[in-house]
This record gives structure tokens, sequence and C-alpha cells, in this order.
């Protein structure tokens, strides 16, 4: 979700003729920070994760975040970060002294909201209770633990490294750190999952009362074990049982859900998240970290960091290996496939303020989503019918021609 590429040739009725404007208010700043390594890769995951040596650079690593962000500051004067996220890899693999000092510099460098939502993602193979409550102590307020199933089958076909139990005791060990607010992450669809297994793992993870759970299904993705090596997946009927199922009971325990895979108690959705997909700005630091900033003239500019470690601790490297002005033509597209996630979708007033464009650039493909029935029909809002939901790569296909 943190790193979306700009589209490279993206053609939206309408747009390109349109003056974009000004913007009069900037969104909300955050902060995205890459930790890129793990204590083995798993053979779905197609994030930028390395192989951990015994021992990693931490003091290395942190003086180039910083060297990064210094390199950044000059789009944001002024401004405030309203969330970070520590994403990776397995970020939980540094010390709580490393993540200290980097949290101290950033401070020093930009100042942050009163009300600052500070996440951390972990992994149940790498928590310690001591290491945990010092996390808590720098701040860090919010916990994303990385659990998949809690099935021993299960997690050895995903290449985890952490137990059913090490799982349960993880969000323990959470709460008994002072967090009050932590996501489990949950997939399904996994190799030979019936619905039977798929309900046993959300009603454990249930049980361990987090503020918020993300559940979606596996998709096999291209530079991955998975994709070369595929797995037995479940029928096309068992994953429609598993995700009609599994919505309802969250939904009787209290979990709203509020994007295409998030669900949350009431006030608990993920901040950091809701500002991507509000299309939000956010300085993307680390390797392989991706930005998106907007600036007062109305340019849109997203950001990429160079990907391997190696070279990105470099001296005589750049931290940056690219960047993209967005187009008129591209922006609707990059503006909807974000808001379109949630499942209330966005007030209509935001795409203007976000993007400099008038609502009327939308208009003649709204028209053909809402005819579709893929599109709501409010005025006030930019929302996809349940419909859209379940067909949201067909619903932004309306916005491409």
């Amino acid at each position: 979700m943190t790193d979306s590429h700009p589209a490279s040739s993206l053609i939206i009725g309408g747009a390109a003729s349109s003056p974009r404007a000004p913007l009069p208010v900037l969104p909300p700043l955050a902060l995205y920070i890459h930790i890129p390594w793990c204590v083995r890769k798993c053979p779905y995951c197609d994030f930028n994760s390395h192989t951990a040596s015994p021992v990693l650079p931490e003091e290395e690593y942190v003086d180039a975040l910083l060297a990064d962000l210094d390199q950044d500051l000059h789009a944001v004067y002024g401004r405030e970060i309203s969330s970070i996220f520590f994403g990776g890899g397995t970020p939980s693999l540094f010390s709580a002294q490393a993540l200290g000092r980097l949290l101290k510099g950033v401070e020093q460098r930009i100042p942050f909201a009163h009300d600052i939502e500070i996440t951390l993602e972990a992994n149940p193979g790498t928590f310690e209770q001591e290491k945990f409550v010092a996390y808590r102590k720098l701040g860090i307020n919010r916990l994303s633990i990385g659990i998949q199933s809690f099935q021993q089958q299960k997690l050895e076909a995903l290449g985890r490294i952490h137990n059913g139990d090490e799982a349960v005791r993880a969000a323990g060990m959470a709460r008994q750190a002072g967090f009050d607010n932590f996501n489990l992450d949950l997939m399904h669809g996994l190799p030979d999952q019936s619905l039977d297994d798929a309900l046993s793992d959300l009603r454990q993870a249930i049980e361990l009362k987090p503020t918020h759970i993300s559940w979606y299904q596996l998709t096999l993705e291209p530079n991955t074990v998975f994709w070369n090596q595929p797995p037995v997946l479940p029928e096309d009927d068992t994953l429609w049982d598993i995700q009609e199922a599994g919505q309802a009971l969250l939904a009787a325990h209290g979990y709203a859900q509020y994007e295409v895979s998030a669900y949350a108690k009431p006030g608990r959705p993920a901040r950091h998240n809701l500002n991507y997909w509000s299309f939000g700005d956010f300085i993307g630091i680390g390797a392989g970290a991706h930005g998106k900033l907007s600036h007062p003239d109305g340019r849109i500019v997203r950001t990429w960091k160079t990907r391997l470690p190696k070279d990105y601790l470099d001296p005589a490297k750049s931290f940056q290996a690219g960047e993209k002005v967005l187009t008129n033509d591209e922006m609707p597209f990059e503006f909807l496939m974000n808001a379109l996630r949630l499942t209330a979708g966005v007030e209509s007033r935001l795409y203007p303020e976000r993007t400099g464009l008038p609502l009327e650039s939308l208009a003649e493909h709204r028209r053909e989503a809402e005819q579709s029935g893929l599109m709501q029909v409010e005025p006030s809002r930019l929302a996809a019918t349940e419909r859209g939901q379940l067909f949201l790569n067909d619903l932004l296909q309306k916005f491409l021609s």
C-alpha cells in the first residue's frame, strides 16, 4: 500500500484540457520509514525485503535515514507529521536504542502533531517483552503484528518463522507492553485452506481483541517463489464462501470494514493508511521507499528511493532513484485507485482539494461507472457500490481510455 507506482500512460477524458489550480490547503503529511531486513524472506512476499545478516548495520542505517530525510525537508517546510509508519521487512529487528535515536532525529527536523500515530510492524518470531516495553516508551503507540495464520501447516507453507502459540503470545505481550492499539495481519485463501480453516484463524484473531484486523487474500505476485512455484490454492467458490462468511463474522464482533481488506473497532482505523487512501502526502525514507508530496503551485510529485540496502548505505550513491511529476491526465486514476478502496469512498470536494482539478474532469467516466452499477449515484461522494468494491479493477478501468 505504501509503494504504489504511477501508471506510465494514462489518458483520462477531459482531464488533459482542465487547468490545475494551486492547492489552497496542503493535505496531511505522513512519514513512511522502510527497514528492509527480515529473518527470512517469505515465498509470497514481493516487498523490498532482504535476509538479515547476524549483525544489522543499525547505526549506519539510522544515519542514512536521517540524511535521506534531510534531502526532502525543503519540500515540507512549515508542515507537521500526523503519522509515522515503520514498515519492512521486519522493523522490530531493530533495537529500541536505534529507533529512539531515529525518532528523536526526525522530530528535531519536522514537528510532530500532538496526537501523532506511530506504528511499528512486528513479527511474532521477533517479540521480546523488554524490547517492546522500550518501544512503547519511545512514543510508538501502535503495532501491526504479522500473524498470517495460527495453524502450523499453513505457517510452514507460507515460510513463516513463528508458530501459532508464539502468535497468540505476541498479542498478549503487546498489550502487556502498553499497546492498547494494535493490528493483526491475517491472510486467507492459503494453500489447501478450507472454509473452516479460514474461520478458525479469524475466530482466534478476534479472541485476542485487537483494535484492528487486516484480513486479505493471498495473491501470487511476480518475482516471488510462489509465482515461479505456485502452491495449490482454494477454488473460486471456496474463496467466495470464505470472503462472505469472514466478513459476517468480523461484523458480528464489531469490526467494521472501512477498506477492501481493513476492519476496525469504532474510532480505530489506521490513520496512516487512511492518509494514503485519501490522497494525502507522505515522505518515504529508507531503501526502496516511495513518497508523494504536493506543492502549493499544484505540482504533485512521486519519488522512489534506491532499493538495495548496500547501495542505499553507499555514500557515493544517491538516496533517490527517481521522481515523477503527475500530469493532469494521470491525476483521476491516481486519486481514485486510492479513494475507491474505502468502503464509504470520500467526499467529492476532496478531489479538487487534493488534485487541483475541477470535479467536472471526472464527469463523463463517472456517469459510465454509475450506469454500470459500479459507482454510487451520490453527488457529494465518490464511492464504489458493493459490486464496484468486488470488481474494483473494472471500475478503475472506466477512468482509463
